[in-house]
Parts: structure tokens; sequence; C-alpha cells
């Protein structure tokens, strides 16, 4: 691996001047980014996947539709269908994109669209008879077409983008210094018992700029897993034989977690976001259950039966500050509208 990537080094560094002068030109508004008269917030990494997006979109959600009109917007990637939808929680996931429909199913009040080109999402919401007063961005960082008003940068424990290299050697899109940009950073996936003093070793290493919040969370696990059949014990699968099918980008997690509640299953692994094959479904219609991500659920469900499929519903936990992360947004969005 160390080889490969000492190979791959100087298309990295040809890769990091192209997107860095790509940045220094909406930077110095040679490239146009367009604002909008409400509220945006962008959630995304630097990373290629796996920082906890998805759970991040989520609880924006739910901390917002209290309060406001709350749309999301993403690209749908992998969707087969393209331009701007407006998602109603009927379509499959192949044709909007496995995210965008978790997220109608679980806030089906909310406005969830897709589109590929996010300047033209907005303004296509915006032209509803009930347009949002808030719009929330998924994976959204590097898409500087748009100018958001307030920027959530997230980096995995496990995988800081201050050790990472640039495309690629590495899985960065772009160089480090883009941090930079974001109104928080917040490190995800981190242990649970994560001390203050590791905390603040943390930061240093992150190299924030000054007065940029650092926030910590970790995944937390639901008790129960869910389907369309009734809600079971997450431990009553330790009577079970069952399988474990994931499609995202580190699954890593889950199985330390699942290993740690004493349970014993194979492991089907696919690539994030993957199109299950007919041959692919058939074989997982032979299994006795299957239990797998909220994500990967809304791929499946239309194939297996409602008694055999399961997730296990993930969401953001704060590790301390949780009231300062929740009190940037909130002030942002009031001061906006």
């Amino acid at each position: 691996m160390l080889k490969a990537r000492k190979l791959l080094y100087p298309f990295s560094l040809l890769y990091d001047g192209i997107t860095t002068l790509r940045n220094k030109f909406y930077d110095n508004g040679i490239f146009e980014s367009q604002s909008f008269d409400l509220p945006v917030i962008a959630v995304g990494n630097l990373s290629v996947g796996g920082t906890g997006k998805s759970p991040m979109v989520e609880y924006l959600m739910h901390l917002l539709e209290e309060q406001y009109r709350v749309a999301s917007l993403s690209r749908g990637y992998k969707r087969s269908s393209k331009g701007f939808l407006l998602l109603n929680g009927k379509e499959s996931a192949a044709e909007v994109g496995d995210e965008p429909l978790q997220f109608k199913l679980k806030f089906p009040q909310a406005l969830v669209a897709v589109d590929e080109k996010r300047a033209h999402g907005i303004k296509e919401l915006l032209k509803l008879k009930t347009p949002p007063e808030v719009i929330i961005l998924d994976d959204a960082f590097q898409h500087r077409k748009v100018k958001a008003g307030f920027y959530i940068l997230l980096t995995s424990y496990s995988d800081l983008y201050c050790d990472d290299l640039v495309l690629p050697a590495g899985n960065l899109r772009e160089s480090s210094t883009g941090a930079k940009r974001a109104d928080v950073i917040v490190v995800t996936k981190c242990p649970i018992g994560l001390s203050p003093k590791e905390q603040e070793t943390l930061k240093n290493k992150l190299q924030i700029k000054r007065g940029q919040p650092v926030f910590f969370s970790s995944i937390a696990y639901s008790k129960e897993i869910f389907g369309e059949a009734e809600p079971l014990p997450l431990k009553e699968l330790q009577k079970r034989h069952f399988s474990l099918v994931t499609g995202i980008a580190n699954p890593k997690p889950l199985l330390d977690h699942l290993q740690k509640e004493g349970l014993k299953f194979e492991h089907i692994a696919y690539p994030d976001h993957h199109n299950f094959s007919t041959s692919e479904i058939e074989q997982l219609q032979q299994k006795e259950l299957i239990l797998t991500t909220e994500k990967d659920f809304v791929r499946l469900k239309e194939y297996i039966p409602a008694d055999k499929l399961f997730y296990l519903p993930i969401a953001t936990h704060f590790i301390g500050d949780r009231e300062k992360f929740e009190e940037a947004i909130l002030s942002f969005v009031a001061q906006q509208k």
C-alpha cells in the first residue's frame, strides 16, 4: 500500500494543484458562487465517504423541524433519474438515491429534494407554494457554485484529514487547508469516553484557525432493530443466526459494536451506495434473517420479505458541548431569517 501511494504521489500533487487553483478562483470571485436569501447549511467532508454525513443531516433536521420549514437537498448519488425531484417517499432508492429516500421516510413533513445542480435545486425549492425556510445541503463542502451561509466539516476520528493525502495517493478531495472554510468542525465516530485532554490534542493536530470551533461526536446505536415488521431488541439476535449486509464506506464501527454486543454473524460487504444486482438479491433472499444499515434497508426492502429484513438505526451523539453546537446552528438560522 505504501509503495502504491509513493507511485501515485506525483498525480496527487497535480490534483492538489488543480483543486487549489479552483478554490482560489472562487475565493477571488473569478468563479461565481451564488448566495440565497435564506439560511443555507452545508454538511460535508474533505475525504471520500465514511464520516457520518447522513446522521449529521438528520441531527440538523431534527433540531430545526419544530421551528422551521426545513428542506434537505442532495445530488442523489448513483440515482437513475436526472434533474430536480421533490420526494414524496414512494420512490425507489434506485430512482432518487438511498440517503434522500432515508431522509424522507424519517422526516415525512420535511421537503427532501435531489438535484445534481445545487443552485438549480435551491431555486426550484424556492418556487414551491410553501418554500423552505432553511435548506441543508448534503455532501456539499466542495460544491462552491453555491455559497452556503454555514459550513459544517466532518472528519472521522480514525481517519483525520490532517493524516491523509490528496487523491489518488490518499482519500482527500482537496488539500487539508480547505478546512479553513468551515464554520465548525466535528470529529465524528469518536470513542464514547474521549477525554478533554485527548480532545485538546486532536484540536492541536487539526491545526484549526483561531476561533474555529471543534466538536466531538460518537455513534449512538439503537437498542432495537427495525423494519416493516415489529421491531426486535438487538439482544434478540444472540439467539438467531443472521447475516449482516453492508453497502457503506466503513463498516468497521458497526462490526465492532455488534461484536461487543456478543453477536455472531456472517458479514456480506458491498461497496458504498451499492446497487444490488438480480443475482445478489436472489442470494440474499435465501438468508434466514438480514440485519443491515438504514441506508441499505431502503434499497433492499422492495426485494426481501418484511419478516427477514431489519436495520439498526444510528444517531449522532455529542461528547460534551452539544448545547454550544446547537446554539451555533440556531443562532445562525435566526440571524439569517
